[in-house]
């Protein structure tokens, strides 16, 4: 008799702690998915605001752009497509390192569900079904 009232208490005690490992799991995969969520509308805010940073940015390089080929052409008695040719170099030369510097911070590891949610909304904002 004495065995059977163990074993019911360790039934009862491995039950326990099954429901308790059961809750910290459920608990922890909620968890998880507040995290999906969030780092989607993250990602999602932060692409808003860097395509609205190079908007303003490609204006003011347009600005920068004249006014230095304003200044080359007061400096130097160069033609015109010689200033232009030296603008662009220098244009190429930054947009190589901005492209590589670019890919190198954005490749990273992305969670599936974060990759299917950033496909979802593209689409919805883009009127795709």
């Amino acid at each position: 008799m004495e065995k059977s009232k163990k074993n019911k208490n360790f039934e009862n005690t491995a039950s326990r702690i099954s429901a308790i490992a059961s809750s910290v799991m459920d608990l922890h995969v909620r968890i998880a998915l507040q995290e999906v969520d969030r780092e989607k509308r993250r990602i999602i805010s932060g692409s808003i605001f860097l395509a609205i940073g190079s908007l303003l940015l490609m204006i003011v390089l347009f600005s920068l752009h004249i006014i230095i080929y304003l200044m080359l052409d007061k400096l130097n008695n160069w033609e015109i497509e010689y200033n232009l040719l030296l603008i662009i170099l220098l244009d190429i030369f930054l947009a190589g390192i901005s492209l590589k510097l670019g890919g190198k911070l954005t490749k990273g590891p992305y969670l599936p569900q974060t990759l299917e949610g950033l496909g979802k909304t593209t689409k919805a904002v883009l009127g795709k079904k």
